[in-house]
């Protein structure tokens, strides 16, 4: 990895359980993000993963536990909670808007307005608005050339730049990816990656949730694995091998914080 993460944690759930009904969805479970650092959650299906993921971004409450964000407890109850401690979520479906453009569907639901002689003869700030984009998705060099294209003809991976980009908006210091390469090809799985990479350049903490532990080795300073809603293991992915992971992943090996794993 081009940088290393640093020391402060900004993101920490501890001892966090979560069930509906009879189903224990997460029980007793530990996990944090630095700032620079991208995690890796992994995990068979029904793992929690995207339980952990609705946790951290206001979806789900958690029964038990407590969540730390730069040190102090928060209640994360909502997900305007968690965007106003600065937790960004990028979900699998992305949630764009095929018929408007890149413009459009970065600033939806927070346009600019021009200042006017009262709210109603306001209008938008079409050019403020364009001159943002440009500078935003520079800064992320990605591979969008026209911000007044329509997202509905744009690649894959363009796609998911534009909801990644757009969930910078806010300026957050954590950034959630659900599944953020699956049913892309191996060109737009490398834009991808490249854009997790510089996400992590600019500082912000990335968890990533992702099948696909090729591309989670090609990104990810931790892996966290999660199988049946508990901890199976925690690794630093440059000191641990894909089998040991999947091992943890299928319950055929003990993880625990095992080799390369956390202090």
């Amino acid at each position: 990895m081009s940088s290393s993460p640093s020391n402060e944690e900004v993101l920490a759930l501890e001892d966090v359980s979560k069930s509906f009904g009879p189903v224990q969805a997460l029980e007793g479970v530990d996990f944090k993000v630095r700032a620079g650092e991208v995690v890796a959650l992994v995990g068979d299906n029904g793992a929690g993963k995207s339980t952990l993921v609705k946790v951290m971004s206001g979806i789900h409450h958690a029964d038990s536990g407590r969540i730390l964000f730069e040190g102090r407890p928060v209640t994360i109850a909502r997900p305007n909670d968690a965007v106003g401690l600065g937790i960004a979520t990028v979900h699998q479906d992305l949630a764009l808007c095929d018929n408007l453009n890149v413009v459009a569907n970065l600033f939806l639901g927070r346009e600019e307005m021009d200042p006017g002689i009262g709210h109603v003869l306001r209008s938008l700030d079409e050019t403020d608005m364009e001159r943002r984009s440009h500078e935003l998705l520079g800064s992320l060099a990605v591979t969008i050339t026209d911000v007044r294209d329509e997202v509905g003809t744009m690649s894959g991976g363009q796609r998911q730049q534009v909801a990644i980009a757009r969930s910078l908006l806010g300026e957050p210091k954590i950034v959630l990816l659900d599944e953020p390469t699956a049913a892309l090809g191996v060109r737009q799985t490398a834009q991808v990656l490249a854009l997790i990479k510089r996400l992590k350049e600019q500082g912000h903490g990335v968890v990533v949730i992702s099948h696909n532990l090729a591309d989670v080795f090609e990104v990810a300073d931790r892996i966290f694995v999660l199988r049946l809603g508990r901890e199976s293991g925690v690794y630093d992915a440059d000191k641990v091998s894909q089998e040991d992971v999947v091992g943890a992943i299928t319950g055929a090996k003990s993880g625990g914080n095992g080799a390369g794993g956390e202090e």
